[in-house]
């Protein structure tokens, strides 16, 4: 056992499929050495053990939970078995940690306490929509959530189109599930025809969705994206 242990950064599935579908054995390789775990949702986080490490023994796991709701006081004791020389791992609810993500708080801690970060390979949605997009990876922002305000979601989706337009910078954000509908049909209705638009849906999944149009070729043809994770991005040029 090392002076300091290290805090592993887990990419989780984004979806329900089978982990190792979309994720290397060094992810379950890891976990399997782990007892000590920073998870958004126990439950879920829980179930993606199990479901990857069938044989690791639950009630052994010393879980921690960080969301939005966690105290900063709480968290910063989060990473004592690290001081004690027991490594610990990171887990998004889904995807990549510290990316669109709370632990980025726990990450920037262990910076702070120098204590090696390890990141591990797996699945980020926002990169494989960009990848995916056709739009410029060279210089992209992803913008998290728009307003839910009709007035000031307006705003911010002109102010974007000019941005992607002025800096030839793709624009990449989030909506909650839910809402998607509704999001489709504002940027169809608000953006210029010409805009390029990428939805990306259920990414990894059997029923991933991935298409690039003009807003006006959309207007023709919109897809049902009720309850489905969805990364949207646009580019003006």
């Amino acid at each position: 056992m090392s002076a300091v242990g290290k805090l592993y950064l887990i990419p989780t599935v984004l979806g329900d499929t089978e982990p190792l579908a979309v994720l290397p054995h060094t992810v379950q390789a890891t976990i399997n050495e782990l007892d000590y775990f920073i998870v958004e949702n126990e439950k879920t986080a829980r179930h993606f053990i199990k479901k990857i490490c069938p044989e690791k023994k639950q009630p052994e796991l010393q879980i921690s939970v960080l969301n939005k709701r966690t105290e900063a006081l709480e968290f910063q004791t989060f990473l004592d078995p690290c001081k004690k020389g027991i490594s610990v791992g990171l887990l998004s609810e889904a995807g990549c940690p510290g990316v669109a993500d709370p632990g980025a708080d726990v990450v920037a801690l262990a910076h702070k306490n120098n204590i090696q970060v390890v990141p591990l390979v797996g699945p980020s949605s926002i990169l494989l929509a960009l990848m995916a997009s056709g739009m410029n990876g060279q210089s992209f922002a992803f913008n998290g959530y728009l307003p839910i305000d009709k007035a000031e979601k307006k705003s911010a989706i002109k102010n974007l189109e000019k941005l992607s337009f002025d800096k030839n910078q793709s624009q990449l954000f989030i909506e909650t599930p839910y809402r998607n509908n509704k999001l489709l049909e504002d940027l169809i209705q608000i953006l210029q025809g010409d805009t390029l638009l990428c939805v990306a849906s259920n990414l990894t999944l059997p029923s991933e969705f991935i298409k690039t149009l003009s807003v006006n070729q959309w207007r023709k043809q919109l897809p049902d994206l009720q309850n489905k994770p969805t990364i949207f991005i646009f580019h003006k040029k």
